[in-house]
Order: structure tokens, then sequence, then C-alpha cells
């Protein structure tokens, strides 16, 4: 079911910059037992976001009183926000636009096979690079040309692509972010100011790291970071934690420590 503005719908006007030009952002959201997950990180980076974009967006409160009625009668499932800077005159030019459309879109729950997390994933090297942009770094803006890219590298036989820098640092997973644990059980999460999604579900396992005692360092790590790594996992709202069980040929090692993240990610409110 879409919701464009309130309204019930199944068109957009294909003169909406989100459209036309990838001008907008987006979050996707786990709905459990009626209850959109991590509902206000969601909308602290959708904000930021529509700052960074200088996307006017009065109606916070209203969207998520929208979400919230929109998830009452779902047991599981996920719902994807949409802001667009809206319809506008042909061109580049943003100042013609007044109005952002808002659009949310509820769907049935994506049931990955259960030995994704519990036995670990394959993980694989994507050629396709990120490019450096800081002013795009850190939100999910609705140009994402560069993970389709990296998407169609690999077949089934892998669960999921990593994706590099330019300059060879690590960012992170095609549609997930990437934590190393080191022998010495430090864990490690890639820097993002560069480029990259800094997502709700690193910003929950950074947090319950914290509550467990642990601290994520955050810095820049390399191929040869991973490699070395005692074990290695990936995150984000819907999948919640993946470990990877292979990478490069190498085999990982799944410690206790991820299985107690499974189980707060499981048992969040």
């Amino acid at each position: 079911m879409i919701w464009v503005n309130g309204d019930i719908v199944t068109h957009l006007p294909v003169t909406d910059r989100g459209l036309l030009y990838g001008d907008g952002v987006w979050e996707t959201i786990r709905v459990q037992q009626g209850k959109p997950q991590l509902l206000d990180w969601h909308l602290q980076r959708l904000s930021a976001g529509l700052q960074a974009l200088n996307i006017s967006f009065p109606n916070l409160e209203a969207f998520r009183a929208e979400i919230l009625a929109a998830c009452v009668a779902q047991e599981r499932a996920a719902i994807k926000l949409i802001v667009t800077r809206g319809t506008g005159q042909r061109g580049y030019n943003p100042q013609t636009v007044t109005e952002p459309t808002r659009i949310l879109q509820l769907s049935a729950w994506a049931d990955y096979p259960a030995s994704y997390a519990e036995q670990g994933i394959r993980l694989t090297l994507c050629e396709t690079r990120l490019a450096h942009q800081p002013r795009l770094a850190g939100f999910k803006h609705l140009n994402r040309l560069e993970q389709i890219l990296a998407r169609a590298e690999f077949c089934s036989d892998y669960q999921e692509g990593l994706v590099c820098d330019y300059f060879g640092n690590v960012i992170e997973g095609t549609m997930s972010n990437l934590f190393v644990m080191r022998a010495d059980d430090s864990v490690c999460t890639p820097e993002l100011t560069q480029c990259g999604i800094a997502g709700v579900m690193r910003r929950y396992i950074i947090q319950t790291l914290e509550k467990f005692g642990s601290q994520c360092h955050i810095h820049p790590l390399t191929l040869k970071d991973v490699e070395q790594a005692h074990a290695l996992f990936m995150t984000n709202s819907l999948i919640g934690l993946w470990p990877v069980r292979e990478f490069s040929g190498k085999q990982y090692t799944i410690p206790p420590l991820l299985r107690d993240l499974q189980a707060a990610i499981h048992t969040q409110a």
C-alpha cells in the first residue's frame, strides 16, 4: 500500500524531482507488532538529510502520525519513507518548488533464510568504488546508482558485497554497514564522513556495545583490517545483524558477542 501526501494512490507526477533528479531522501523501517522500530532515530536522520539538501519540510509530526497509523495492524512488515523536493519546473533550479512530496510505502516482510543470521553469509568484494561527497555522506538520498552498480556485480553465491572508496578505504556493504571484530575483542566500524550511509542499526549496535561495556572504534579501515579480523558482521534495519562466515577465501568465527547483539536487536522495543 502506498500513500502520497496522506492519500492512498498508485501514481506520482512525472514532474516530481524525486523521479527526475533523485532530489530527496528516504528511510526503511522494520515494523514489529504494530510498531515502527527506532522511529525517532530514523526521523532524525531523515531530517538531517532534508536539512543537508535544503528541503523545507514542516510536516514532520504529521508524517510521524501517518507512519504510526500505517503500522498499527502490521505484525511484521517494512515501511519506506520518502520525501522529495516536490514538483517544479523543468531544470535543476530547486527554487521553483514550494511543496515537498511525502510518500509512505508499506511492504510485506522480506523473509531471508534463517541461515544468514545463524550460520553467517558469504561476502564478496565489489569493483565499484564510492566517490567522496561529504555534503551527501551519512544519510539516504535518492541517488543510489553506485549501490545498484555494486549489487549487479555478484550473484546468489554471495549474500552481500563490500564496497570501498577510490582511496582503498573500506566503507560499507551494498545495503548494510560493516563491523570488524579483532582478536582482542575490540570492535571497529568505518568512518563515514566522506561517503556511505550511517545506518540506524549501526547506531543501535554502537550504543548497545556501550551498554555491554565495550567501545566501538570509528575510524578508516582497509582491506587488510578486514582480512585480519577475528570476526565480521553486517547490519541494517531490516536484516538486523548477519555474521560473515567467509570473505576473500577466509573463514570467520561467530563469537558470543554477536549472538548477544542479535538477541538485543530481537528484543528491542
